[in-house]
């Protein structure tokens, strides 16, 4: 184990951030890193406990005691070799994972948890600058052809494990980078690019071929795919949106959250975007709908379009400062999350519902919004209740809805395919992965909803022990 008395002797100490004034520049990650001998001590509080609930807790299964005690020895070969066997893609999670493991540390009981997200991007990227991670061609091939529809992280998992098993893989991406949204729904300024294009580097020497551009069902027939490939993989995500229909939705200046940040994204990266077509927040009073992660992106990109003022709503109540009494450890803590984004500027609201968006030569001016509070129906279910002259106005020139997603389109692929839904409309598949059609198969969120990108990775994972079986059964 790390340090026996290291929980002891050490604080957590985390990488912070860049200077506000400085960050709100740019798009550049707005996170610092630690010197080594600092981040060292901070693996060193791992305690290596008899029942490690980072581990239960991590949806990959990390390893968390063993690569935290190789970092803590500055090993750094090892601690990559035991976090890449659980974890294809470390430095994506290292980056933008909500850390499920640390919320479930035992340190965190007093608050006080192991550092294991930052650590971990730290392993990976000595791993990266040492050499350590090359290229790792298979010894042999199998003769099977994979196709993977979709390139994010659940995609991406999938065909690096079918990959390294032997077996033929192409991944088709509609859009003109892989990635997902990685490359797209999250904003520079957490992940940058270059960390995708790094790994995909050495996927693409592994040999897994990427097509981007190419659409199944619209410029890549579905026909042709099923008559070249063994078996086909659906990791097309949950790409539809939560929409908020109230009077006024019609309005120009109402947009979903990642029209928004897809185009900052696209800019960031030199693609072509007709003025005509912006979204912008320069010099708009901006609300922002919704109370999560991607409405937090929308306040850090907001900012940095230098919007006149920003504001944040959710419809349900102000989270506490820590853990409810039911909510105990080691279970995901319902608190109130404060990220890089808030900190640069935000008028951050709760218990409030949308009621009409008002407009002016048919731009969205004004948006009227009211006070509601949750109690309990006949049955005991939560329900919303508005309260009795509580509607004001506010203004907005520019409204985000970032109220979450539903499902992944049906139109075009998911209906071409055939393939059964379940209650919730995603793509209903056994534990296997497959779907209701033989040799077809689903992960991430086109399967689960819309989760977490550690999810999403340790889906694509065990889908592809499930695609492998299939292929060498046939």
């Amino acid at each position: 184990m790390a340090d026996p008395k290291g929980f002891i002797k050490v604080p957590r100490k985390e990488g912070g951030y860049r200077a506000l004034a400085e960050r709100v520049e740019d798009y550049s990650e707005v996170e610092q890193t630690l010197a080594d001998a600092d981040r060292q001590l901070q693996a060193s509080r791992c305690m290596d406990c008899g029942v490690p609930f980072c581990h239960w807790a991590c949806p990959l299964g990390n390893k968390n005691p063993e690569w935290q005690d190789a970092a803590w020895r500055g090993d750094w070969e090892t601690a990559y070799k035991i976090l890449n066997s659980t974890s294809n893609f470390p430095e994506f999670t290292g980056r933008i994972c909500p850390a499920l493991c640390e919320k479930s540390c035992v340190l965190a009981i007093d608050n006080e948890a192991v550092t294991c997200r930052e650590n971990e991007c730290s392993v990976v990227e000595h791993a990266f600058q040492l050499g350590i991670i090359q290229p790792r061609i298979p010894a042999r091939r199998t003769g099977k052809k994979v196709a993977v529809i979709g390139g994010g992280p659940a995609g991406m998992a999938c065909a690096d494990l079918l990959n390294q098993a032997g077996h033929t893989v192409t991944v088709f991406e509609k859009a003109n980078a892989i990635g997902g949204l990685l490359r797209y729904g999250i904003p520079d300024f957490k992940l940058s690019k270059k960390v995708i294009d790094r790994r995909l580097a050495v996927l693409q020497a592994e040999g897994i071929t990427f097509k981007t551009g190419a659409e199944v069902g619209v410029n890549v027939k579905l026909d042709k795919l099923r008559k070249e490939y063994d078996a086909i993989v659906v990791t097309i995500g949950a790409g539809l949106p939560r929409d908020l229909q109230v009077e006024g939705r019609e309005l120009k200046g109402v947009h979903f959250a990642l029209e928004f940040l897809q185009q900052q994204n696209h800019v960031n990266r030199g693609d072509a975007v007709k003025d005509s077509d912006r979204i912008l927040a320069t010099g708009k009073p901006v609300l922002v709908i919704g109370g999560g992660d991607t409405g937090s992106d929308c306040v850090g990109t907001s900012n940095r379009q230098k919007a006149r003022s920003v504001t944040q709503i959710e419809i349900m109540p102000k989270p506490s400062e820590k853990r409810a009494p039911g909510n105990p450890w080691p279970y995901w803590p319902t608190v109130l999350k404060t990220t890089s984004s808030h900190k640069e500027g935000c008028d951050r609201r709760w218990s409030l519902s949308t009621k009409r968006f008002i407009g002016e030569n048919g731009h969205v001016k004004k948006v009227e919004l009211v006070e509601v509070e949750w109690v309990k129906d006949e049955n005991g279910r939560p329900k919303m209740v508005e309260k009795p002259d509580s509607a004001y106005m506010v203004d907005a020139e520019l409204v985000l809805l970032c109220m979450g997603f539903l499902s992944p389109v049906h139109e075009g692929l998911v209906n071409e395919l055939g393939v059964e839904l379940d209650s919730r409309g995603n793509i209903k598949v056994d534990n296997n992965g497959m779907t209701s059609v033989p040799g077809v198969f689903a992960a991430g969120d086109a399967a689960t909803g819309a989760s977490l990108v550690v999810r999403a990775i340790a889906r694509g994972r065990e889908t592809a022990k499930g695609v492998n079986d299939y292929l060498m059964a046939k």
